[in-house]
């Protein structure tokens, strides 16, 4: 039987946990959770008061990528048009991933296939499940292995040579090799995923709000970067901006008062 709410929201204070909630259909994006996604993180830009996001999954695996029994995405016969609205449709979700300015932390058990490889490719960490394998599965059904962020985030997360071996191949890499490589940050049983994320959360949570909005912000230029240069220009002016802050006086007077700072994002 189909749930109701595919996207299910918790708001633990400035922290929202999110869940892919098709387990049914190992959280397959259908049409529904499709935009789901994409609104919410395309609202997330404007919602400073949540700053860190936990992507997470109901049931056995992430996310076996698209729904292909769905006839919006599947659709007879088929038409360049038509395809290209589905392909951005989705695409959209990525691109706002990257766009919003809270770090993103994607737990990760048993399979994430296509899409669902580049739901956590799109996050800013991966805690994998022990149970967790990825593969970018669109080699397989006809497609290229290049798609959805795909020919973007791997070579940049791995390298060349093993996203070349994993886009030419569609092979899976399990949860191992995914640490070794830096895929992933870590790799626990899948009842200590959430713990295991709650502490990266609490680092997060300890620096300024704006600091953490601007790191990621400067992170995702730099990795485009032409040059050392442009890369420390934006390091500069973000330094400057939050030297004169109140939260960085805050900060720098409870490390000397040695207690915790109390920020207000100013």
């Amino acid at each position: 039987m189909e749930t109701p709410n595919p996207l299910l929201i918790e708001q633990q204070g400035p922290v929202e946990w999110l869940t892919l909630n098709r387990p049914e259909r190992s959280n397959a994006l259908n049409g529904a959770l499709v935009d789901a996604l994409h609104t919410y993180f395309t609202e997330l830009r404007e919602r400073e008061q949540v700053r860190v996001v936990v992507l997470r999954a109901a049931g056995r695996n992430f996310c076996a990528g698209l729904d292909l029994t769905e006839p919006e995405f599947n659709p007879q016969p088929r038409s360049p048009g038509g395809v290209w609205k589905v392909q951005r449709r989705i695409a959209a979700i990525y691109q706002a991933m990257r766009a919003c300015p809270q770090p993103i932390i994607a737990l990760v058990q048993g399979a994430a296939c296509g899409g669902g490889f580049s739901l956590a490719l799109a996050s800013d960490l991966r805690i994998a499940a022990e149970s967790a394998r990825m593969n970018a599965a669109y080699l397989s059904i006809g497609l290229t292995g290049c798609d959805m962020g795909s020919s973007y985030f791997l070579p940049r997360l791995v390298g060349t040579a093993l996203a070349s071996e994993l886009l030419l191949t569609a092979r899976f890499i399990h949860a191992p090799r995914a640490l070794a490589t830096g895929l992933v940050s870590a790799v626990v049983a899948e009842d200590a995923l959430a713990g295991e994320a709650q502490g990266y959360v609490d680092d997060m949570l300890a620096a300024t709000p704006m600091g953490l909005r601007l790191t990621k912000e400067a992170l995702n230029y730099a990795i485009d970067a032409p040059s050392l240069q442009a890369a420390m220009a934006m390091e500069d002016r973000h330094q400057t901006l939050l030297g004169l802050s109140e939260d960085a006086a805050e900060a720098a007077l409870a490390f000397v008062e040695k207690r915790p700072p109390v920020f207000r994002d100013l």
